[in-house]
């Protein structure tokens, strides 16, 4: 899968962004078609995602190393400062807030949620 990075447009649409770079919409028509411009939760996570095609796991499943993830999914990270959305998708990490990076952005806890293309 090919992802362009999007960094969030303001400290609450760490969610947006991360649909954005999945679906390849921007993050503003993500924002308008889920009339929310502030923090998403995951049941608006995953009837996004499904609704654009994606298959998502319903189960959340703490992960501590990389190596444990799938080849694709969605983040959801206890950062120091707050709750943060975040994807991973084949061996990089496209974080809204901290950009792309080979591991894991700071968090003390750490679940995905498998993403696939249900098509």
């Amino acid at each position: 899968m090919n992802i362009t990075y999007i960094h969030e447009p303001d400290d609450l649409r760490c969610g947006q962004a991360v649909l954005a770079m999945l679906t390849g919409i921007d993050v503003e028509q993500v924002s308008k078609e889920l009339d929310n411009f502030r923090e998403t939760d995951l049941k608006q996570m995953k009837a996004y995602l499904r609704s654009h095609g994606f298959k998502i796991s319903d189960e959340r499943i703490p992960v501590q190393d990389k190596s444990q993830l799938p080849n694709i999914c969605v983040l959801s990270l206890e950062t120091p400062r707050c709750w943060h959305w975040s994807l991973y998708c084949e061996g990089t990490f496209y974080d809204p807030e901290h950009g792309v990076m080979s591991d894991f952005p700071e968090a003390n806890r750490k679940f995905y949620w498998e993403v696939t293309l249900d098509r």
